[in-house]
């Protein structure tokens, strides 16, 4: 493979919990999007330019990109060079783990020069080639939380943490989704089995987990999708096979949610579709 002016993206193996990205673009890479993962990494050669929060952003070696959950962003170089990066995708759910059932950290303007933030990071992208140990995981995993916490917006964050919300009911509604994934799930289906009234249930799943709970559950199925086309599904089969109503329904949130389509996600990581 030509890492040096074809677009590519390589995937760090071995986990589980979390996804681990390398990549090179060399002009647009990423369409408008947005996934409910925090997405946090940083550039490590060119101008990796985005689309976010209503402004561009430019994003330079040294410093920590932080995207948060269900922001929509682009992706693009900023120079004729292209642009290089490591990438981390964290679900929410992971980070209210560890900090016990908050308002989700927030960093305002996407990038960050935190050493914390930077060091904390660094620790989750290093040996993409091979997989971590659990347990090194679980404790950068840990730091990360602490320096997303510590780096956070405080006034956003305050005000959020002023609301009342109930942690444990909102991740027994996420729980249930896993476990019926490819279901026709209702929100009164959620209420039933949390134990909270649904529009109570609802506001709380956003402000903990970063997105609504049908964007949760459409989010998981197409990670379920993203699995079996590397296994060698055809689009149909995968699509439906993870819950969706046709091969269209499916590719239209998938380009929604990672800015690429299904043929050329499929491409880039050197997958011929089948149909």
């Amino acid at each position: 493979m030509n890492k040096h002016r074809s677009d590519w993206i390589l995937h760090a193996p071995g986990s589980a919990r979390l996804e681990r990205i390398e990549a090179f673009f060399a002009g647009n890479a990423y369409a408008m999007h947005r996934h409910d993962t925090y997405a946090i990494g940083t550039t490590l050669s060119g101008v990796q330019s985005f689309l976010y929060r209503g402004s561009e952003r430019h994003s330079l070696p040294g410093g920590t990109m932080v995207l948060h959950p269900d922001e929509a962003h682009d992706g693009q170089a900023g120079t004729g060079a292209g642009f290089h990066y490591r990438m981390i995708y964290v679900e929410p759910a992971l980070i209210q783990q560890i900090l016990g059932g908050q308002a989700l950290p927030f960093i305002r303007h996407g990038l960050s020069t935190d050493p914390r933030l930077f060091a904390a990071t660094q620790a989750l992208i290093q040996r993409m080639d091979s997989p971590m140990d659990a347990m090194e995981e679980q404790d950068a995993l840990f730091d990360l939380a602490q320096a997303l916490h510590a780096c956070s917006d405080k006034h956003i964050v305050d005000a959020a943490s002023k609301q009342y919300f109930d942690y444990r009911a909102a991740e027994r509604a996420r729980e249930y989704m896993h476990s019926a994934l490819t279901n026709n799930i209702t929100l009164e289906e959620l209420a039933e089995h949390s134990g909270r009234d649904r529009w109570s249930l609802s506001r709380d799943f956003r402000l903990l987990f970063g997105t609504s709970p049908y964007r949760y559950l459409t989010m998981r199925r197409l990670d379920l999708v993203k699995s079996l086309l590397m296994q060698g599904y055809t689009l149909v089969n995968a699509a439906l096979a993870a819950g969706f109503s046709d091969q269209s329904h499916m590719s239209k949130h998938f380009a929604k949610t990672f800015g690429l389509t299904p043929l050329r996600w499929l491409n880039m990581h050197g997958k011929l579709a089948r149909r």
